[in-house]
């Protein structure tokens, strides 16, 4: 297996993109009352999780002069 060259080839990254679409998938059920507050506040936070490995990822290239 040679060097990582996208964070896009992480198996964490995947799997959390996979998690993100299922919790789309899941919030859509909740009622319309919880659309602008528990829905957005999920929503948000799946998103989060997968710019944190891009940034993480990032971090570790400048370190090691990728």
């Amino acid at each position: 297996m040679g060097a990582i060259q996208s964070f896009r080839e992480l198996g964490v990254y995947k799997l959390a993109l996979n998690e993100a679409q299922r919790i789309f998938v899941v919030t859509r059920t909740f009622p319309a009352e919880e659309k602008y507050s528990l829905t957005d506040q999920i929503r948000r936070s799946s998103r989060a999780v997968n710019a944190f490995d891009r940034r993480k990822l990032g971090t570790a290239q400048v370190r090691c002069g990728i």
